[in-house]
């Protein structure tokens, strides 16, 4: 899955809120460390313009007597398998209410009995821009209106295997078609999206090991990453 995220205020995330002809850049939540619950801005499409939303990185919401809290259900991703499912809490949201999520880089946590290690993966000489769903909510009492996000999860990537073994992100092509049709509210043919719901990273990352998220004290040499799909150029 992907837990952390590092939206840097770096040349390449300008860039790519450039080419998406993003209409208030000057509104990004820059961090080193985003984690879920956290606000995030996301990149939404309305009316044909393309602009910065805070949400918060949990999909599911819980209404209280004067706002909203988390859900109990665990939804900063959206599984990749749970898309078409009818009841599934991402369902309408991948056919109504796509975005896009741009960050510099990414963190993965592995557990095992004995041990938990943590890798961070900052995307070299890019930006990286996840695939991501939103919903909004509206309380009743107050007429507070929030807007929640999450990132979709394909199945475990074969490169990122020694780092984590459940969940890879869905990292979209910098494509303008691609991504013109992802962010198009309007456009509910969410099979044409069947090819982006297999692992691919697209990009080269340096890897680093560190002793803990909110530390970040590196713990050896960081290596390089070169997936399989980049070499083949998808």
């Amino acid at each position: 899955m992907c837990g952390r995220l590092n939206i840097i205020d770096d040349m390449f995330v300008q860039a790519l809120m450039e080419d998406l002809r993003i209409n208030n850049s000057e509104q990004m939540l820059f961090s080193r460390f985003k984690m879920p619950t956290n606000d995030i801005s996301i990149v939404r499409e309305h009316n044909g313009e393309r602009f910065l939303q805070t949400a918060s990185w949990w999909l599911l919401q819980q209404t209280t007597y004067d706002g909203f809290k988390p859900s109990r259900f665990t939804s900063f991703n959206t599984r990749y398998d749970k898309l078409n499912q009818p009841n599934s809490a991402g369902y309408s949201a991948f056919r109504e209410s796509r975005c896009i999520v741009i960050a510099k880089g990414f963190g993965e946590t592995e557990k095992s009995a004995s041990s938990t290690v943590y890798h961070d993966f900052i995307a070299e000489d890019a930006a990286v821009a996840f695939g991501g769903l939103f919903r909004e909510w509206h309380h009743p009492r107050t007429g507070e209106s929030v807007t929640s996000c999450s990132i979709i999860t394909n199945a475990p990537h074969p490169d990122l295997m020694p780092f984590h073994s459940k969940a890879s992100p869905l990292v979209l092509p910098q494509d303008e078609l691609i991504m013109a049709a992802w962010l198009n509210p309007n456009n509910q043919q969410v099979d044409m999206f069947d090819d982006l719901l297999t692992p691919a990273l697209r990009h080269d990352f340096e890897v680093q090991q560190i002793d803990k998220p909110s530390l970040h004290n590196p713990i050896g040499q960081p290596s390089k990453l070169t997936p399989n799909d980049f070499l083949a150029g998808q």
